[in-house]
């Protein structure tokens, strides 16, 4: 019976530093994609209702999220581009 030998791999500082540093940014952008979904669900919700006022409250603050997003490098700039057309037309739809 022939069996594997495993090896533990002597991990350099620099390369935990770099692990330590992956799952924060990690951490980060998980938490702005949420939140643009949240603002985005926000604005398809109240464009449901009619309610021009609160869309109108709720589109700004989603484009400012999302062009946030963009500028951080979290999505790309044709991602958040898309994303925001994407809410404009769905306005116009309705109105």
């Amino acid at each position: 019976m022939v069996t594997k030998r495993t090896t533990v791999k002597k991990r350099s500082r620099s390369v935990l530093k770099r692990i330590r540093q992956n799952e924060k940014r990690r951490l980060r952008n998980q938490a702005w994609r949420t939140r643009i979904k949240t603002v985005v669900k926000k604005v398809e919700e109240l464009i449901g209702k009619n309610d021009k006022e609160s869309v109108k409250t709720a589109l700004n603050e989603a484009i400012k999220v999302i062009n946030r997003a963009a500028s951080k490098g979290i999505i790309h700039k044709n991602a958040a581009s898309r994303k925001i057309s994407k809410l404009m037309r769905k306005l116009t739809t309705v109105n």
